[in-house]
């Protein structure tokens, strides 16, 4: 316990100090696979994603038969120019359609993310051994945490790490292909078109993120 605070409070001093003119990049359109674990080693979710990154959509759909996923049935879809999202239930065609008070997500570095550094993982010196990776830092002030993300030279996200003072997570991408392999799933279904937009309660923070805290 104590470990993880002192882990907390060490990445959210860093993440806002050693200011570098490294400018953060940003990812291309996507499609992959999602997993969320705590620090505690639980899987929250895994999932299959497709992100347009022009539009800034994300969908993200948990895969029901992994035997370790715990957000089953889970499918958002995060409009995050539009300040909204909606979680979908197509089995029952319906919807829930909230505003966003934070778009921070793991497949774009924030524009004010601080670099922090070449990390290479295995190892460089023999070839297929070894991934080179830019790490990114930066604080999360809507949420009171912040965060350390890896990502490759060609600004493919790999992991990132997330810290808070009560809950922290880690969000890891694989199987990414730079395209958009099926553009419908960006769309808002026909059932939901019409759903009002609910009332987000005082002090609520709804984010991609928070739906798996």
């Amino acid at each position: 316990m104590y470990a993880a605070v002192a882990l907390f409070v060490f990445m959210c001093l860093t993440a806002t100090t050693n200011a570098d003119p490294h400018h953060p990049c940003h990812a291309p359109n996507m499609t992959g696979f999602m997993s969320v674990m705590s620090l505690k080693g639980d899987t929250k979710a895994f999932g299959a994603f497709t992100y347009d990154s022009m539009g800034k959509k994300l969908r993200f759909r948990s895969n029901e038969s992994h035997p370790a996923n715990t957000s089953v049935g889970l499918d958002l879809l995060m409009l995050f120019n539009e300040g909204i999202f909606y979680e979908i239930d197509s089995k029952n065609q319906s919807c829930e359609k909230k505003s966003l008070q934070c778009t921070q997500h793991p497949l774009d570095i924030p524009d004010d993310a601080t670099f922090k550094g070449v990390k290479n993982t295995g190892s460089p010196s023999i070839k297929g051994e070894g991934l080179k990776t830019n790490e990114w830092a930066g604080s999360m002030p809507d949420m009171k945490g912040c965060y350390s993300m890896s990502v490759t030279m060609g600004c493919l996200p790999v992991c990132t790490m997330y810290f808070h003072d009560t809950y922290s997570f880690m969000v890891s991408i694989t199987e990414v292909e730079i395209q958009i392999k099926d553009p419908d799933l960006l769309l808002v279904p026909s059932y939901c078109v019409a759903q009002p937009l609910e009332d987000t309660p005082e002090g609520t923070v709804n984010s991609f993120l928070n739906e798996f805290m």
